[in-house]
């Protein structure tokens, strides 16, 4: 499965400000654009209730309700956020409960940028600004752009703000972490570049623990199958469910380092050629995976130098983000509930 890699301090989201103290939840007010969206998505999640605020993300200094998730996702998609009214109930937890993390996360950096008395120079906010002015083509075009998506420019401002926040924060934790070595190009250089896959996945997202026990069951036979020889494309077009391979016999071909999701990639390039690998979970579900092949760099290291140590670099940073992110929740009991 292919991996979305979202350092959650990339994104452009805005926060209320973070007290020492438990802040308050977000409160819909009745009659307001959220309230009625709440009401109405209530006849597919009766959770979702404004009435009675349900805390998704729970932490020393504050929570995260359904209706700050909703408030969320208002205050990024604009008029766009009427799209959560055709979702089903499955599609529209996930995306509440999506939202609800990566609002929590965002909370807790921003959380801890201020306690470091971290602070973006007006000139790096700027430069924010004036990036997202040129992917627009000019500030009026991005002003315009954001009024037909009925997204206010105030906001869209102060989350810019913020995120420059929170990246100055990062920086001094990140930057010191991927340091990249002589020795770790060289290493990297020698290791095998891409792999070749077929992969089943049977899907566990939003399944309950009884319903992942039987999907559970089900892929132990299917690797008793192929572990005694059973064509395995055969297998991937009966069985599988992940839609991008299906077709092609589970097939991923010539990926390299760095775009599967980790237990994924560490199966794909450990996994001797030609073997099945045993059952892999993910947040997708439960894989299996035979390795059809790997190649090695075919360029000269001096050509291939620069790239590796950006790449190297990268990993070394999203590594390093997500020990520091485990480590932001632990020491505010962050937790994290179902709808």
């Amino acid at each position: 499965m292919k991996k979305i890699l979202t350092l959650g301090f990339i994104a452009a989201f805005a926060l209320a400000g973070c007290s020492s103290k438990k802040e308050a939840s977000t409160k819909l007010a009745a009659g307001t654009a959220a309230y009625d969206l709440a009401k109405e998505l209530m006849k597919t999640l009766p959770a979702l209730d404004p009435e009675k605020p349900l805390a998704l993300v729970t932490s020393r200094n504050f929570d995260v309700t359904a209706a700050d998730a909703i408030k969320f996702l208002q205050d990024q998609l604009g008029a766009g956020v009427t799209q959560l009214k055709t979702l089903d109930a499955a599609k529209l937890k996930n995306a509440l409960e999506r939202s609800a993390l990566q609002l929590g996360e965002r909370k807790l950096l921003l959380e801890a940028a201020t306690e470091a008395k971290s602070v973006a120079t007006p000139e790096e906010v700027k430069a924010a600004m004036d990036a997202q002015y040129a992917q627009a083509g000019g500030e009026a075009q991005f002003a315009e752009m954001l009024k037909g998506r009925g997204m206010d420019l105030a906001f869209v401002k102060a989350s810019i703000a913020e995120d420059a926040k929170i990246q100055k924060y990062l920086q001094g934790h990140l930057n010191a972490a991927a340091q990249v070595t002589e020795a770790d190009v060289k290493k990297a250089y020698a290791e095998d570049k891409t792999a070749t896959v077929r992969h089943i996945l049977l899907l566990t997202k939003d399944k309950t623990s009884a319903e992942k026990a039987e999907i559970r069951k089900k892929m132990d036979g299917i690797l008793t199958r192929a572990k005694k020889g059973d064509d395995f494309a055969a297998l991937a077009k009966e069985f599988t469910e992940d839609p991008g391979s299906k077709e092609t016999g589970g097939l991923y071909e010539d990926f390299i380092r760095g775009r599967m999701v980790k237990a994924f990639e560490d199966a794909a390039f450990s996994v001797p050629v030609g073997q099945i690998s045993d059952i892999i979970e993910t947040e997708y579900g439960y894989h299996i995976l035979k390795v059809e092949g790997r190649k090695k760099e075919t360029q000269p290291f001096e050509e291939t130098k620069a790239q590796l140590e950006s790449q190297l670099k990268e990993r070394k940073q999203a590594a390093a983000f997500e020990v520091l992110l485990t480590g932001l929740k632990d020491k505010a009991n962050f937790k994290v509930r179902s709808l």
